[in-house]
């Protein structure tokens, strides 16, 4: 997570790090779906990632958000929620793959 972060600022993009999905919802909310992109791992405690895209998905319908994962089924699972989701990173990824995924879903869904 913090790696991706630190490559993600380092290409000029602003981060807000929760550590779960509630506390992700909780900060897209006080942001009033403010966010240009919300990325996401799917496997985290208390509320998941595809939970967290659902629910904000349904306060802010125009709201970008990616996910990230590590298994296949959970993969399938976002792959499922055509609509809310734009794309999902298959882990492990490099660096570049994130930067280069993030730059495409800021310009091809802007």
């Amino acid at each position: 997570r913090t790696l991706a972060a630190r490559a993600l600022e380092r290409a000029g993009h602003a981060i807000d790090i929760a550590a779960d999905g509630a506390q992700g919802l909780s900060r897209i909310r006080a942001a009033n779906g403010g966010y240009d992109l919300v990325v996401s791992d799917i496997r985290m405690p208390e509320m998941d990632g595809i939970e967290m895209a659902v629910a904000a998905a349904a306060l802010f319908p125009a709201m970008k958000i990616m996910l990230m994962t590590g298994y296949a089924d959970q993969r399938e699972r976002a792959e499922e929620l055509n609509g809310i989701i734009l794309d999902v990173v298959q882990k492990p990824f490099t660096l570049a793959e994130i930067r280069s995924r993030v730059e495409r879903a800021l310009i091809c869904f802007a």
